[in-house]
């Protein structure tokens, strides 16, 4: 039965959804020739595309974090950008500076590399919070401002951020306000024994990844993307469902070991998570399983635990499934 309070922003027309999931479909078949045994990957990137967010993945080194970014970025028809954080990298070195022309007798802005459409930020946690800082409002407002001047990023903007383990040596924890303009935050294990096999058959046989990668044909452009972000923001909401959401993340506020629940800004990307998830199975509506489905990578990096929590090695993974277990399912 459906709550009186169901909203859609729009109609949507069978065409419209029909079209955004046949180019989802493409671009998740071509990434998944290209990515082997990184499914959970995919699905999570291409949630967060549709949806219009940022992603954090985490993982060790080696797990094909660059090639899922050239390789959708090729696939999407973006300009792909990277930034390579290193301890001693500056906010300039990534928003770019004003530079004396001394023929023109002026000053001329030279853009950074943030000035792209899909940006690799890699080993993100390597850099300190004042070039994070950087990173801010670019991210959350798609422009940069520099000595009062306002410089508006190409459309889409979007921002895959690889971070290390921060056990690592050499690496800095990200501030709660960087963290929270990803959208998810996705981890990344190892590959299955099969999965590797398979890799490891497919360089015997000279494949070279990046170099076909080259040969990828693009399925999309900015303006298709657009489209499908727009699909996704237009589904249509049940109140049930919408209830449900929030009362997930208000139950993170207080809850036994965490220090820090999730905000409005964590119920907002849980409901644009859900509908990009619905788009991506053809669906005009959400249901309770995708909201499921995305509380792990939309919640994670959103709360703190308690310090006696860690201690007893809980994780926040394992608190967001006490969560969902304790606040009931609506039917």
């Amino acid at each position: 039965m459906t709550d009186p309070t169901t909203t859609s922003a729009q109609p949507l027309t069978p065409d419209d959804l029909a079209q955004a999931q046949a180019l989802l479909a493409t671009v998740r078949q071509r990434l998944g020739a290209v990515l082997i045994g990184q499914d959970a990957l995919v699905e999570g990137v291409l949630a967060a595309v549709t949806a219009g967010g940022h992603v954090l993945v985490e993982s060790v080194p080696g797990l094909g974090k660059t090639l899922l970014v050239k390789a959708l970025g090729r696939i999407l028809g973006l300009a792909v950008g990277r930034i390579q954080f290193t301890p001693d990298l500056m906010p300039s070195d990534i928003t770019g500076s004003h530079v004396f022309d001394m023929a023109e007798r002026k000053f001329t802005f030279q853009p950074g590399p943030v000035f792209t459409q899909f940006l690799l930020a890699d080993e993100f946690n390597r850099s300190p919070a004042k070039t994070h800082a950087a990173l801010l409002e670019a991210m959350q407002e798609r422009q940069v401002t520099l000595d009062g001047r306002r410089y508006l990023l190409p459309k889409p903007f979007l921002v895959l951020a690889t971070q290390n383990p921060i056990e690592q040596e050499g690496t800095y924890a990200l501030p709660e306000a960087q963290l929270d303009r990803f959208l998810v935050k996705l981890s990344l294990p190892y590959p299955e024994a099969a999965e590797e096999e398979r890799i490891l058959r497919l360089h015997l046989d000279g494949a070279d990844p990046l170099r076909d990668v080259d040969a990828l044909p693009p399925a999309a452009d900015a303006n298709g993307i657009a489209r499908v972000q727009a699909v996704s923001a237009c589904l249509t909401v049940d109140g049930a469902v919408l209830s449900y959401a929030a009362a997930l993340v208000r139950r993170t506020r207080g809850f036994p070991g965490l220090h820090l629940g999730g905000s409005p800004r964590a119920t907002v990307a849980l409901l644009r998570c859900c509908r990009a998830m619905a788009a991506l199975e053809g669906r005009t509506y959400m249901t309770p399983d995708d909201v499921k489905l995305v509380a792990r990578p939309v919640l994670r990096h959103r709360i703190i635990l308690r310090p006696e929590a860690e201690l007893e090695g809980l994780t926040t993974d394992q608190v967001i499934d006490s969560v969902l277990a304790s606040v009931p399912v609506p039917r």
